[in-house]
């Protein structure tokens, strides 16, 4: 699912498709992170193209489960995310996702655009500009990497 600066069939500037994959270990979520996601859809810095929520079952196999399903305590109601679906994500997803989750847990799947860059990438682009890589750099290297400089 990596992305690129891309263009649409209407010829309208993207910014950068990322994904991501978020885990819930032992099913339990309490939705403390969602009132953010909304506010930076809300702001416009990102576009939510497609969000589900998978479990990892026992053996392993990842299934889409309903948003009534999640278990979030009672402190957030997931349902504001439904209808949150362009169809990206299939079944080949989840069975990627799958590598990457615990059993006896869930996750949800976020594809977003990055809002923020689309004027960046047109700008860029008039200019004669190339996107040649793209990339995120895990935390833990950004912490190491700090941790280097600190003691060095």
């Amino acid at each position: 699912v990596e992305g690129e600066f891309q263009v649409t069939d209407e010829a309208e500037a993207m910014g950068p498709i990322r994904y991501l994959i978020v885990e819930f270990p032992g099913n339990k979520m309490t939705g403390e992170g969602f009132p953010a996601l909304i506010d930076l859809v809300d702001r416009g810095v990102i576009r939510i193209l497609d969000l589900m929520f998978v479990t990892c079952r026992d053996d392993g196999s990842v299934g889409a489960i309903d948003l009534r399903e999640l278990d979030t305590q009672g402190h957030f109601d997931l349902t504001i995310f439904e209808g949150a679906s362009s169809g990206m994500l299939d079944q080949s997803d989840l069975d990627d996702a799958a590598k990457a989750l615990q059993q006896g847990s869930s996750a949800g799947i976020l594809i977003f655009e990055n809002r923020w860059a689309t004027a960046f990438v047109q700008g860029m682009r008039r200019g004669g500009g190339e996107l040649v890589a793209a990339g995120y750099i895990p935390l833990s290297d950004i912490a190491a990497s700090l941790d280097a400089t600190e003691t060095g």
